[in-house]
């Protein structure tokens, strides 16, 4: 059994909860003043489903690491595609 899987995503999920702490305090600190009402509810969205989505990637990660089945390595693939597609457009509307 390969712990590479497992690896991946709690790097992913890691990265992910790093970038999103970043975005958000971005967002609250520097932009805030600057975003109009309705982005800055976006990035807020954007950030907040980047942080549920890496914890569920954690999760996933963690679980690989007992049990590397192919539902949780294709779990954990979906839910790093799903957040980069979706909070991924949030920002890119921002910008």
């Amino acid at each position: 059994m390969s712990a590479a899987p497992a690896r991946r995503a709690q790097v992913s999920a890691a990265l992910l909860m790093a970038s999103a702490t970043l975005a958000g305090a971005f967002g609250a600190h520097a932009l805030k003043g600057q975003l109009a009402p309705g982005d800055y509810e976006l990035l807020q969205t954007a950030v907040q489903y980047q942080f549920i989505h890496a914890l569920g990637l954690l999760l996933v990660g963690m679980l690989l690491l007992r049990n590397s089945q192919r539902a949780l390595r294709v779990a954990a693939d979906l839910l790093l595609t799903g957040v980069l597609l979706f909070s991924g457009s949030l920002y890119l509307l921002l910008g």
